[in-house]
């Protein structure tokens, strides 16, 4: 019998270390459901407003803050959290793809309109022939970049253009401008010294520009090919479907986030509410 005992002591033991392992990052206490999300950057104040809206609907929404673009997509993909929103859907997607992970994105959210600044000129056509102009370097950047001086009429790029691509599918290049990629960070501050500069959003804020009215010209948020560049809210692939996952999906595209954005960012991002079907495969 003491045999059989610590026999069935192991047993049960077992299953409570299984039962341990088998729980994700979200979990349940007292009917109130844990949710963590990932964000990268100082958006604490949006997602407190998505907070409050979905407690009433059981659910505890943690806000986890990351401070690059790497960890957030790790860490969905390993179950450390259960959702995250700092992306464009092109950059998750070769994200996912570079790195092998299953995650899918399930709501859309904001665009930053990408903007060509200038300390030198105060319009497009003003930029002289010969002038550099900085871009960012890395694959997605680049590319919007790119198809951002062609918009504005500076340049034209091939016509198979490689949304990833890089200056070489530059077609034309009438005033003769020496397009330079640099790291994104380093954008804002290349200003002093060259015609122009391609600036992310993001980091144009944090330089003390206002991309709503400094840029001399910028991505027309409603223009088809912005789509691209649409931010998303990411879950696990097994997850897409969760109805509590949704419900804070449906949460941040209401009018009260809405309002509050514009008010907030005064153009400096835009909400997107669009199918995820529309834009899952850009």
């Amino acid at each position: 019998m003491k045999r059989l005992s610590i026999i069935f002591a192991a047993v049960a033991s077992l299953i409570l270390v299984l039962g341990a392992c088998s729980s994700n990052s979200a979990s349940k206490d007292g009917g109130t459901r844990t949710i963590k999300i990932g964000i990268n950057g100082d958006d604490n104040d949006l997602w407190s407003l998505v907070q409050k809206q979905v407690k009433d609907d059981g659910i505890n929404l943690k806000i986890v803050s990351f401070s690059d673009y790497v960890q957030p997509n790790t860490a969905l993909n390993d179950g450390s959290i259960d959702l995250n929103s700092f992306q464009t859907i092109t950059y998750m997607n070769q994200f996912k793809k570079d790195h092998n992970l299953d995650i899918s994105a399930i709501g859309s959210t904001v665009i930053a309109p990408m903007g060509i600044y200038s300390k030198k000129y105060k319009k497009i056509e003003d930029i002289p022939d010969g002038a550099t102009i900085t871009i960012p370097d890395d694959v997605t950047n680049a590319g919007r970049a790119l198809k951002l001086l062609a918009s504005a009429k500076l340049i034209t790029l091939v016509d198979n253009f490689d949304p990833r691509g890089s200056v070489d599918q530059i077609k034309d290049n009438p005033k003769h401008l020496n397009i330079k990629p640099i790291a994104a960070g380093q954008t804002a501050r290349s200003l002093e010294d060259v015609g122009a500069a391609v600036i992310n959003n993001g980091f144009a804020v944090q330089a003390g520009l206002k991309p709503s009215k400094d840029p001399l010209y910028k991505e027309d948020p409603n223009d088809k090919a912005a789509q691209p560049y649409i931010n998303v809210i990411a879950a696990a692939t097994k997850n897409k479907k969760d109805k509590d996952f949704l419900k804070i999906v449906k949460a941040y595209q209401s009018k009260a986030v809405h309002d509050y954005i514009i008010k907030r960012d005064k153009g400096a991002t835009v909400p997107v509410v669009t199918s995820i079907d529309k834009i899952k495969n850009l």
